[in-house]
């Protein structure tokens, strides 16, 4: 009897601890299905305008600011979603298409079917929610020196990104996005940030300067950022904050890459 009794009160005892197990385990392999199905969401930003000023030539994004960013974050497995101001094809610097300015990137989306058919069908940019992304990411060129330096739904955007705490990154040409954005001070929203872009003299360089409608360089100077750059044509970035910035095509990798860096640490700090 008394054996029995131990027996009884032994399965007691174990049946609740094999249950809390169980449910410790289960749990357990919930939070890792749940932080894998977890997907990091980036906008990528592209200009729809396509003239260079009244000089009869076409301008547009730059090819290689958006393979660059574009496969380097899309081959770490973050979404993207593609957009601009009008939506559908951006125009492409054809430019940039000449046998000099390619890379691996670029080599690489001449013969990506997909992509190309993603880049033409982008979604107008008054359509996005900063709620659906977790960051987002400016391509240059000279077209948004004429658009998006000027659009409402950009500037309201980049703002909106901000104001969540969102990185928000550009390259080249791209930083002209920040002539007329404001924190919620009502100050510049790059007022006292270390900040870089197509410098000019890399503008003077290619005989540029007189054709765009501002400096990007002098712009950030006068809206408040510790203005810095590199060597004419060199990667350089700036990191301060919630903004990365890059000075050329040549840095389009490098903030994409830094971009990466700074949504790791984001995403492991909220899980």
């Amino acid at each position: 009897m008394k054996k029995t009794l131990i027996a009884l009160f032994s399965i007691a005892l174990l049946f609740p601890f094999t249950s809390d197990v169980r449910a410790g385990e289960a749990s357990e392999s919930n939070f890792h299905k749940n932080k894998e199905q977890k997907k990091t969401k980036v906008l990528l930003i592209l200009t729809s305008h396509g003239d260079l000023g009244r000089t009869g030539l076409k301008t547009g994004f730059w090819l290689e600011e958006f393979a660059a960013p574009y496969y380097a974050l899309t081959d770490a497995g973050v979404e993207l979603t593609l957009a601009s101001p009008k939506g559908g094809q951006p125009p492409l610097d054809p430019k940039s298409e000449e046998e000099m300015f390619q890379s691996d990137y670029t080599r690489r989306f001449m013969k990506d079917k997909e992509a190309q058919a993603r880049l033409a069908n982008t979604v107008k940019l008054a359509t996005v929610d900063q709620k659906d992304f977790d960051a987002v990411f400016y391509s240059g060129g000279y077209g948004p020196i004429w658009d998006l330096a000027e659009n409402e739904a950009s500037i309201a955007l980049i703002e909106a990104f901000y104001e969540n705490n969102k990185p928000i990154a550009s390259v080249c040409h791209a930083p002209a996005i920040f002539k007329n954005t404001k924190n919620s001070n009502g100050d510049p929203l790059v007022k006292g940030k270390m900040m870089t872009a197509y410098s000019n003299a890399e503008e003077e360089a290619v005989q540029f300067t007189s054709l765009v409608p501002f400096s990007v360089q002098e712009m950030l100077i006068e809206n408040g950022a510790f203005y810095s750059k590199g060597p004419n044509w060199y990667p350089y970035i700036q990191e301060d904050g919630l903004l990365i910035s890059g000075q050329n095509p040549a840095s389009a990798e490098m903030v994409a890459q830094a971009l990466l860096k700074r949504l790791d640490v984001r995403i492991n700090s909220e899980e």
